[in-house]
């Protein structure tokens, strides 16, 4: 991929040869529209599926390999063809592979009671169908997300298999058959269409579709045209632009490197212009448009896999992530805030944008569809449902504008929201395997103890090491998926580990419950009477030494309550899902930073460090989530860990870019660390957070003035030069 600039603008040109022969493939007179009518009956199934189907959840997984299976084949060349008779070679096996995997749903469907009766004696029909399905979801894989995820499943197909029993220690496996190994993967419902494929054709489809009824309803505009009024006209309000504008078509979209794309285009060129160094620019929109997986409802594809992990209402799991996201964009803003007064990027008078007033009165209805689908999910609906009549209220509210969704614009949403699926359908089809692996030999629970052990029983160790390995998986796996693998290993050791600090904070305050204390009666019932009343930290993690490990969920379950013990889960979960984020914007892989790279023709490696640094928060929140009620709290708890961390991440920002509202000396950039530290520390005492609160206030409006009074002194010079000259 290069760049070319054309009048101040970047153009971004494509020399990928692939990407060219599938653009004529979806281009060519005959394959195009075959593409597009398959594209629209895949959608239109799939609606039938989370609607009014009585299917079971196994038919629904085959039908959705098959059909995408021969969507991607259709649209994804399998090799780069240099000639004509290359290409034909290509589309013809495309064709026969993606009829294949047509053929091995089919088979799934129609000798599904045979299959059962068999159990793990195959056929050998059923070695050939299951070898081929297996074989052609990794080919599929590679062809849309790389090398890197078949390899991982055919190390971990294998190990189940073969090696496994040859592997000293804690992870030896003895090995399964390989008749059982196929059987789990694609017959039994465990594996490519067990319950990853099932959250793939329910949550994910629905509300990518949904995402594609909106943009092209004209959404997107209107997003990009509501930030450009609303904040463009502030000092730095180009890069608020683009923080404000990522994050409400992140939280449709749900596709970072999508995000990007979209709203970088307008954004960093808005942002140059306003005097942003370019490289700035770029790292700005890498951030914030990151931020958009972490934005409900959408959230990518997690919030419906931690729902399904969970089994905590998508309900709740959005409301409880709102907060935080907003926090993530606020911490990127404050960056924006102290780059315009560092570069003087002041205000942009742009005059192509219109008043916040004539925007809203011409596009307030793309906002109702947002309405009716937190409204059917408030009141009870499922999240595929309300997503179903959320798309329903899309078209009905285009009609209250000037260009109303007609037949055609309906069917090309449909095909455009099964083409945005295609490659996490086959991304999350594939992971399947993956987690029938883990949970077949028990590997997460093994890797989890193995996490605790190295990090010596401490939290902030187990999340420094998780933020390691996403950081390392990151760099093959796309997010999705190494949230997926990150949360099966080693989200049991984090919410234990939460759990135990918890449990200790009832002990040190003395107000364990009695059904708790029976615990310790069996374990120790001679320290019982110290559970009597408070105690010190090193008392109670004696005490709770002493409890055995298979006493250890019972002592959580008669201490905390159901409630508790589930938000805890999703605190658990919620640390990895952030922490998966991070390839993003984190050299040396980052595709969100190259895609906003490309734009800006900067660096690819020097905007990703950018960022990284940027996205600060993808860091310091998670640890939020573990060491406060920012997520478990109730919503008075919730609103003040939010405030003070709000300061807090800006004073540790200010400490690393040297500025607030003027260069700070280094007395007042090395206070300003312990001072955002002290109001993001969990010591629970508001007057101590009140009292770091009001001193970096102060500082903030001793910044302020002074800038103030260096800026007249500097143009009052300035006045003084030119009427001398």
């Amino acid at each position: 991929m290069v760049t070319g600039k054309t009048e101040g603008e970047t153009v971004i040109v494509v020399r990928d040869e692939s990407v060219s022969e599938a653009s004529e493939r979806v281009d060519h007179w005959l394959l195009g529209p075959v593409i597009f009518w398959l594209a629209i009956a895949t959608a239109l199934i799939h609606l039938y599926f989370n609607t009014v189907s009585t299917l079971s959840e196994l038919w629904s997984s085959a039908l959705h390999f098959g059909l995408f299976g021969l969507i991607c084949t259709l649209t994804t060349p399998m090799f780069k063809a240099r000639t004509v008779g290359g290409k034909r070679l290509a589309l013809g096996g495309d064709i026969l592979l993606g009829l294949t995997a047509l053929v091995c749903a089919y088979y799934l469907i129609f000798f599904e009671d045979d299959l059962y009766q068999r159990g793990f004696n195959f056929s050998t029909g059923d070695w050939v169908f299951s070898v081929v399905s297996v074989a052609l979801i990794l080919e599929l894989a590679r062809r849309t997300v790389g090398w890197f995820i078949p390899v991982l499943c055919i190390v971990a197909l294998t190990y189940v298999a073969w090696w496994g029993q040859y592997v000293d220690g804690i992870f030896n496996f003895p090995g399964l058959s390989w008749e059982t190994v196929l059987y789990r993967s694609y017959i039994g419902g465990q594996g490519m269409l067990g319950s990853i494929a099932r959250i793939s054709w329910t949550y994910v489809f629905m509300f990518i579709l949904f995402g594609a009824f909106l943009v092209k309803s004209g959404a997107g505009d209107f997003i990009i045209e509501l930030a450009r009024c609303a904040a463009g006209r502030f000092v730095g309000g180009p890069g608020f632009v683009a923080v404000f504008a990522s994050g409400l078509m992140g939280s449709v979209s749900g596709s970072s490197v999508a995000n990007t794309v979209s709203t970088g285009v307008i954004t960093i060129p808005l942002m140059r212009k306003a005097g942003f160094p370019a490289r700035f620019a770029a790292g700005v929109e890498a951030a914030a448009s990151t931020g958009g997986q972490l934005m409900p409802p959408v959230m990518g594809a997690g919030a419906f896999i931690m729902a399904s992990y969970t089994q905590v209402s998508y309900l709740t799991i959005i409301a409880v992530a709102a907060l935080p996201a907003l926090l993530y964009f606020i911490s990127v803003a404050m960056f924006v805030r102290i780059e315009a007064k560092r570069s003087h990027a002041d205000k942009l008078e742009d005059a192509a944008a219109p008043a916040l007033k004539e925007v809203l009165k011409g596009g307030w209805h793309f906002l109702l569809p947002l309405v009716v689908l937190v409204a059917a999910l408030v009141y009870g609906f499922t999240p595929t449902y309300a997503a179903g009549i959320a798309i329903l209220s899309v078209i009905v509210a285009s009609w209250l504008s000037k260009s109303p969704m007609g037949l055609r614009d309906i069917l090309d949403a449909l095909a455009m929201g099964t083409r945005n699926i295609t490659t996490t359908a086959i991304l999350l089809i594939t992971v399947g395997l993956i987690v029938m692996v883990v949970s077949t030999t028990g590997i997460g629970n093994t890797f989890s103890l193995m996490i605790t052990d190295w990090a010596g029983g401490s939290l902030l160790i187990t999340i420094l090491l998780v933020a390691l390995a996403s950081l390392i998986l990151g760099m093959g796996l796309p997010v999705t998926a190494a949230y997926i693998v990150l949360a099966t290993l080693s989200a049991p050791a984090i919410y234990s580990l939460i759990a135990q600090s918890q449990l200790l904070e009832l002990m040190v305050s003395g107000n364990l419950p009695e059904q708790a204390k029976a615990i310790f009666m069996l374990a120790a019932p001679d320290k019982l009477p110290l559970l009597d009343g408070p105690m010190d930290v090193t008392t109670a993690k004696q005490m709770l030494a002493l409890v055995p490990d298979t006493f250890s969920s019972q002592l959580l379950e008669q201490a905390l309550s159901p409630e508790t013990l589930s938000m805890l889960l999703v605190a658990a979960h919620m640390v990895i899902f952030w922490l998966s984020q991070d390839s993003n914007v984190t050299p040396p892989v980052c595709l969100t930073a190259f895609a906003a790279a490309a734009i800006a023709g900067t660096p690819q490696m020097r905007t990703g460090f950018t960022a990284w640094k940027l996205a600060k928060g993808l860091y310091i929140v998670p640890l939020l989530f573990a060491y406060s009620p920012l997520i478990t709290g109730d919503f008075t708890e919730m609103i003040q860990v939010f405030c003070f961390a709000l300061f807090g991440i800006y004073a540790i920002i200010a400490g690393l870019e040297g500025f607030l509202e003027h260069k700070l000396n280094l007395l007042v950039r090395a206070l300003m660390f312990p001072l955002g530290a002290l109001m993001l520390w969990p010591h629970g005492q508001l007057l101590i957070d009140g009292a770091g609160l009001i001193i970096f206030i102060s500082v903030l409006v001793w910044s302020s003035r002074y800038g103030k009074r260096l800026s007249g002194d500097h143009s009052g010079n300035n006045e003084g030069s030119a009427n001398a000259a």
